[in-house]
């Protein structure tokens, strides 16, 4: 059957991370890149349930392992970096990898002008989308959105694409140049009543920008506002992240043997991993700010994250149990924006309930697992029919 590419003009959302179906339709003249499909299902599976069942677990029984992994599934009350916190880099990595790729496959049917109007449209759908989410959460239209990372992505998505033709040189460059520039403008630029380097939670630079551009109103109203979450200027670095998939993106597509190939992505993760942690102490890592030293750290995270279902998928081809997480990554921008529009837990807990009431502390590990089967179901059948969600 041939594949049913469903245009969408929905929202979606989450706290901090969000998806992105840019294909990864394969490296030039090679079978299509799975690895990619397995880390993006597998971190959306976080995003759509996988915590609920973390949750369940924790509430079956309390030990160092169960409060362990609970902790990693929430985000940083404000300094420090979890599992949690490096979600939303992950995707925004997996927009940059992706584009060459992607790149690359439509070029044998498209010029370069034709992918370009592609490019831009990518662009205004997910700014919308993040603009619906937005609207409905909110119960009122506004432009900006406080709640994901849809516009973010869409701003990177389109600069990354932009630059992509240019060589990894000029990428690491920007890439470095934006987060030295982000850098300095958190450390030496003040705002009234903020000295500069501030960083203390709603008493920051970033906070500031974003009460005098979207105004008092926008966040007083939005729920996480405690969270210290920032909006405009934290615009500006996952550009960087992007940029750094980008740049893994070519190398994926190089002649060069696949062990040389995990050698530079596992070299690139770690570097950026302690390069971050270096620079923490003057500059702390905070994600809600998205501080040059989050940005680093993060990223390193997201390409050793990266790194490990590429030995595993497309080096070892240990795959028969992918088929638990390609799903969710197949149809990221479907389940994402339906998870966030409907409650797949509320509608299966009519039919848990009754038996949910006789598992005791097993009663939520059983109604989360059923809910995210159910969700599974639904993007198995979608990937058998070829039914893909993409913008």
């Amino acid at each position: 059957m041939a594949t049913q590419n469903v245009e969408t003009r929905h929202a979606d959302a989450q706290p901090a991370s969000t998806p992105t179906d840019l294909s990864n339709a394969g490296m030039a003249g090679t079978e299509r890149l799975l690895s990619l499909d397995v880390f993006r299902g597998f971190t959306m599976l976080w995003i759509v349930g996988g915590g609920m069942l973390v949750t369940g677990l924790y509430a079956l029984g309390h030990n160092f392992f169960t409060a362990g992994l609970a902790r990693q599934l929430e985000h940083s009350p404000w300094f420090g970096l979890r599992f949690y916190d490096c979600i939303w880099p992950s995707f925004m990595l997996m927009v940059g990898v992706s584009i060459p790729l992607s790149m690359a496959a439509r070029s044998k049917s498209e010029t370069y002008s034709q992918q370009l109007i592609h490019a831009i449209r990518r662009f205004a759908i997910l700014f919308l989308l993040g603009s619906v989410r937005e609207s409905i959460s909110l119960q009122s239209p506004f432009l900006v959105e406080l709640s994901s990372a849809l516009q973010p992505i869409a701003i990177a998505y389109i600069v990354a694409f932009l630059v992509a033709r240019r060589s990894w040189r000029f990428h690491a460059g920007l890439a470095a140049a934006i987060l030295a520039g982000y850098g300095l403008i958190l450390a030496f630029v003040p705002a009234p009543g903020i000295p500069a380097g501030t960083y203390v939670l709603n008493h920051n630079l970033v906070h500031w920008v974003d009460i005098a551009v979207l105004g008092q109103h926008h966040w007083d109203i939005w729920p996480y506002r405690d969270e210290g979450w920032g909006t405009v200027l934290v615009l500006i670095p996952p550009i960087a992240t992007t940029l750094i998939g980008l740049i893994i993106g070519k190398l994926l597509m190089t002649s060069q043997s696949m062990g040389r190939k995990a050698a530079v992505i596992g070299t690139m993760g770690a570097s950026l991993l302690i390069l971050g942690f270096a620079v923490s102490p003057w500059m702390p890592i905070e994600m809600k700010m998205w501080t040059s030293s989050y940005g680093l750290a993060s990223a390193g995270v997201a390409c050793l994250e990266f790194l490990f279902f590429f030995w595993l998928v497309d080096m070892a081809r240990a795959r028969k149990w992918s088929i638990i997480l390609i799903p969710f990554g197949r149809n990221a921008i479907f389940i994402y924006m339906a998870s966030s529009l409907i409650s797949f837990k509320a509608g299966t807990d009519i039919f848990t309930r009754p038996i949910a009431a006789h598992l005791g502390r097993g009663a939520l590990l059983f109604e989360a697992f059923i809910a995210l089967f159910v969700e599974w179901l639904i993007l198995y059948w979608m990937m058998r029919r070829k039914v893909y969600v993409k913008v």
